[in-house]
């Protein structure tokens, strides 16, 4: 598979950093519109319950993959994501509505990408746990639950801070 491709599955086995690289080609952007059946997309409202709509997507989508081993820490991972762009994405003036929140999951069997777009341009800022803090943990989790996690710009506007499970390092 070429940078730019959004084709089906490869005729070599890939990396999900890999194909990471070759969706950075595509861009978020062109894959958060995108009507695939490798990938589900669901824009979520800027508002607390959307972290459980976010959990429950996720795990239906993983179930209905046949990639249920992978629920329970995505669905934790979600939930950071999720409300680290409910409680810091901050839009500009009247732009709230036109930019939701988007979960996406992509299917790179056997890895999964799951990403949260949101509106705020500011890049993710991780800080060294404090195990006594009732916040501030939350990229500390999606680091130590994923395989791998970081965020890209969205051509639109705002960026997506994505995180991948299973395979191999």
């Amino acid at each position: 598979m070429t940078a730019g491709s959004t084709g089906g599955m490869v005729d070599e086995p890939q990396s999900a950093a890999d194909y990471l690289q070759a969706t950075r080609g595509v861009g978020f952007d062109e894959l958060l519109a995108a009507d695939r059946p490798d990938a589900t997309a669901c824009p979520l409202p800027r508002q607390a319950d959307s972290v459980k709509t976010a959990r429950d997507v996720t795990r239906s989508t993983l179930r209905d993959w046949g990639l249920s081993e992978f629920s329970d820490d995505a669905a934790l991972v979600v939930s950071e994501l999720v409300t680290n762009a409910v409680r810091y994405a901050l839009c500009p003036s009247g732009t709230a509505e036109a930019a939701p929140i988007t979960l996406m999951l992509l299917r790179l069997s056997p890895q999964v990408l799951l990403a949260v777009a949101d509106p705020s341009d500011t890049p993710p800022a991780p800080k060294k746990p404090d195990f006594t803090s009732e916040n501030g943990r939350g990229l500390y989790i999606v680091e130590t639950y994923s395989r791998r996690w970081g965020w890209d710009h969205l051509d639109r506007g705002g960026k997506a801070v994505w995180a991948i499970f299973g395979g191999t390092s």
